[in-house]
């Protein structure tokens, strides 16, 4: 079997439709989710259990392990998911795909998801054209699924034919003898084979034609299938390259727990092995360990006949029925190790899932620009007693604030930033910040609309309302630095540059501004403000439209006095005004905080 260049290239150029396809397939996913999928998701990831019990229904209906995790990571990676939810999801997942064994070995059934792809992209291709945005993020949605799976289809198709060449596993059988060595040899030999066939039913069906045909023991074919089940572990972690630093954190959550899954497997192996042998010759077709010796006893040519098709003497159809039997056995056996395998890990690892969470996190740790939305202090389920949950969301306001002054000084290196990949990193990470504004006010808004639900009191009520409204002057401080930084980015499009004594302004505007953001801070760490807190605030509000007027009739004299272009001036106006709002807010917030606490 040869492989050529040409070959190679097109197994990256599936790999690369499949990353495509998921990284469309998740920003759509972020546009069109809202809160209705994220509470969907939620409902149904409540607790581990329903979690696991999520992954194997979905895994059982799509027939498709890797197809789960892949969209497990997708959720994760839209921030519909969180790390721990995806965790459970996973471990249903590889329930799941044992249920997908068996109805193969029972039915011989299984749903082809690449026959969907050319449909689902003939449903995608109107809604690409629809004028509502809505459509067209379901359009996004639609075609990154239908890539994602075509590029599945096509790295299963264009990888080295080892399922359809089994004879060039054969010589494997020359290892099969080597005691425990022989079975960490082909745990690995398993690993190996499923990450070239991206198919962990492609490498159990491998398995069942090595082992039927003598060349290993049943015990080496349960070794591979343990292998396989770290294998199938690369898709996910491959669907997570583009990904953000959470979907990393989750398909590495799947790796591990199959790796610590093996482990113990290994351990007790022979027993475990011994046990699902006694199991099938007892209530089944027969000893699944006995085919090796069975082959082994056959000269060639009985092998060759009862193998084929014809009328054969009684002897040899005996023989033949009795390696049907065998093969039968052998079938189911690996059919019940593989899933009794999943559901004692499964079962164990379960308590285990807030570790999992703790080392993917040590592990794979985030960089400064992966910053992730995560509530710290509000958590999704029952609710608290009104006072408590009231100071938890008095503490999640505090958070709150404190991630919109990091988008200042994002802001702030914007401005000055002369590298242009070095700029678009920054603007892309006070886009990101935006988004994580619109999306905290949201959860804490919510939260507070269910605590209001509750029996209050008419002051918890009215403290309600005023965290209300400090959170929506949070969110416009944060839409008021996205403004300041499209207004840079628009400055750096067109070519122009500011002057030195226009930098020079905008960096005293700019402290102004940091002095205002960070006494908003200080007072809503304050417990109980007083209204003389909000002196200091509204000074700094003073000496900020004090420079804005300054700012404003120097700009006029500079540009008739030809220092700068016009554009200039009105680039370098809107970015001065929308600093002024940003103080107006923060005044806001300080104000509305001190009733709160009042």
């Amino acid at each position: 079997m040869s492989y050529t260049l040409f070959d190679l290239l097109k197994l990256l150029g599936s790999l690369g439709m499949f990353l495509y396809g998921m990284k469309i397939m998740s920003e759509g996913l972020q546009k069109i989710a809202g809160n209705k999928l994220r509470g969907i998701l939620s409902a149904m990831t409540a607790n581990r259990f329903m979690g696991i019990l999520t992954g194997v229904l979905i895994t059982a209906m799509i027939q498709s392990s890797s197809a789960t995790t892949v969209m497990v990571v997708s959720f994760v990676n839209a921030k519909i998911l969180s790390l721990a939810q995806s965790i459970s999801v996973i471990m249903g997942a590889n329930i799941g795909t044992t249920v997908t064994a068996w109805i193969i070995s029972l039915f011989g059934f299984k749903v082809d998801i690449g026959i969907m792809v050319l449909p689902l992209i003939a449903l995608a291709i109107p809604l690409m054209f629809s004028k509502r945005n809505r459509n067209q993020s379901w359009a996004e949605f639609i075609m990154g699924f239908a890539f994602l799976f075509l590029g599945l289809e096509f790295l299963k198709t264009n990888v080295p034919n080892v399922q359809g060449n089994p004879d060039m596993l054969r010589f494997l059988r020359d290892y099969s003898d080597m005691g425990y060595a022989s079975i960490l040899l082909f745990v690995c030999i398993g690993s190996i084979l499923t990450v070239v066939v991206q198919s962990s039913s492609a490498t159990v069906a491998i398995t069942l034609v090595m082992c039927s045909q003598g060349w290993v023991s049943f015990e080496i074919a349960c070794a591979t299938i343990l292998g396989e089940n770290i294998g199938t572990t690369i898709t996910a972690n491959l669907a997570a390259l583009s990904a953000n630093v959470s979907a990393k954190r989750a398909a590495f959550a799947h790796f591990i727990f199959n790796v610590f899954g093996v482990i113990w497997a290994l351990i007790l192996f022979y027993p475990f092995t011994r046990m699902i042998a006694s199991i099938v010759s007892n209530i089944g077709p027969g000893d699944p360990s006995r085919i090796t010796e069975f082959v082994a006893n056959l000269s060639p040519e009985h092998m060759s006949a009862i193998s084929g098709g014809g009328n054969l003497s009684p002897e040899l159809s005996a023989l033949r029925s009795e390696y049907i039997g065998l093969q039968t056995a052998i079938s189911y056996s690996l059919s019940l190790f593989h899933s009794t395998f999943n559901i004692i890990n499964v079962l164990v690892m379960i308590w285990f899932v807030k570790f999992y969470v703790k080392i993917c996190t040590k592990l794979i740790k985030s960089k400064k620009q992966d910053e992730e939305f995560q509530l710290k202090h509000i958590s999704a389920g029952i609710l608290s007693t009104a006072e408590l949950s009231i100071l938890q969301a008095k503490r999640e306001t505090i958070v709150y604030a404190e991630r919109m002054k990091r988008m200042l000084n994002m802001c702030r290196d914007l401005y000055f930033e002369k590298n242009e990949r070095n700029f678009l990193k920054i603007f892309g990470r006070i886009e990101k910040y935006e988004n994580i504004s619109d999306r905290m006010e949201i959860e804490i808004g919510n939260y507070l609309r269910q605590v209001s639900e509750g029996r209050l009191s008419a002051a918890s009520k009215e403290v309600i309302r005023d965290i209300l409204r400090v959170i929506t002057e949070i969110e416009s401080v944060g839409d008021s630095m996205y403004n300041m930084a499209r207004t840079i980015n628009r400055r750096n499009e067109n070519n122009e540059g500011f002057t030195p004594e226009l930098d020079e302004h905008v960096e005293a505007m700019l402290e102004l501004i940091g002095k205002a953001i960070d006494r908003m801070i200080e007072v809503l760490k304050i417990e109980i403000p007083q209204k003389s807190d909000m002196d200091i605030s509204f000074n700094i509000e003073n000496e900020i439209n004090t420079l804005r007027n300054k700012l404003k009739m120097h700009n006029i004299e500079d540009v008739n006095s030809k220092k700068y272009d016009y554009t200039v001036g009105v680039i370098y106006m809107d970015f001065i005004a929308e600093c002024e709002k940003l103080g107006d807010y923060a005044v806001n917030v300080v104000e509305a905080w001190c009733n709160v606490s009042n």
